[in-house]
């Protein structure tokens, strides 16, 4: 649980600008993750210009490594985004 929360505060730190949907029922890692597939869809974004999730993945990636996070949160926030990455792949 504080696992979750900590990661949810590290993806608001990096994407300050994102608004979180909190939905009754939905835990931390739901909102999480969903705000993750929101970025990585581009859903934010015109349909006539959205990237693919593999280059929006790229994206996230090094705005990740090239933050100022040490190195486990870095890797704990990779690691979500490839886990819902996989989840979008299987969808297609």
């Amino acid at each position: 649980m504080q696992e979750e929360s900590r990661l949810l505060e590290l993806y608001k730190l990096l994407w300050n600008n994102r608004s979180l949907e909190y939905i009754d029922g939905c835990d931390q890692k739901e909102v999480l993750q969903q705000a993750i597939r929101r970025e990585l869809k581009d859903e934010l974004t015109h349909p006539r210009t959205r990237k693919q999730p593999m280059q929006k993945y790229y994206l996230a990636v090094k705005r990740i490594v090239e933050s100022k996070l040490d190195a486990t949160e870095q890797v704990l926030l990779i690691r979500e985004f490839t886990f819902v990455l996989e989840e979008i792949k299987k969808e297609s």
